[in-house]
């Protein structure tokens, strides 16, 4: 079932949401969505090779009940990411399926985000890495959710003026920094709903 979403309720939303983290020409601009995805951590289960033959040995258990959902919640943060790096190198999110993957909180955010830079005719270049692992996964609610946490590293991101002018970004603003992600499982598709950059480093 694709679920769909209101943009309109997103565009309203970001007038009260607009990311504290964007300082214009002032700070490094280090925002919210990857190309170079999360990688799960999730093993996948192995037979053991010195597990004796007949009625007296036991399978195999999944190391991980939960990696196939693990797996498809950091792929949904995953293409989250990459529209965000393309919506932010142009500062707009035309074109790109940002609200394929972000509601709510995200979604807002990322609206806001993008209406600075056009404020500022600046845009954002490079690309953001992470490392990023489900921590909480709640697949028995009503509205399946989880937790990713995520080590961000946006030293690569760099802030571009209009005339190409690359923006120096000031001293002491962390470039590498812990990162908590909700997201719900709306139908049969994950959703980003909220991105709390929690400014410590990792």
């Amino acid at each position: 079932m694709r679920v769909r979403h209101n943009p309109q309720r997103g565009r309203s939303l970001m007038k009260n949401s607009v990311s504290a983290m964007f300082l214009i020409g002032a700070t490094a601009l280090a925002v919210t969505a990857c190309s170079g995805g999360p990688q799960p951590g999730d093993a996948a289960a192995t037979n053991s090779p010195s597990a004796p033959a007949g009625k007296d040995a036991s399978p195999t258990a999944s190391a991980d009940p939960q990696a196939a959902a693990k797996k498809e919640v950091l792929a949904t943060y995953s293409r989250f990411w990459t529209e965000q790096v393309k919506a932010y190198a142009q500062a707009s999110d035309k074109g790109t399926d940002l609200e394929k993957y972000a509601t709510t909180e995200a979604l807002s955010r990322a609206l806001g985000d993008l209406q600075s830079l056009r404020a500022a005719d600046k845009t954002l270049h490079g690309t953001p890495t992470h490392d990023a692992k489900v921590t909480a996964l709640g697949m028995d609610k009503k509205i399946p959710n989880a937790t990713i946490t995520d080590c961000l590293d946006v030293s690569s991101w760099k802030t571009v003026t209009a005339a190409g002018k690359e923006v120096p970004s000031p001293e002491g603003v962390l470039k590498r920094y812990v990162t908590a992600v909700s997201a719900e499982k709306w139908g049969n598709t994950w959703m980003i709903t909220k991105v709390d950059q929690q400014r410590r480093s990792c």
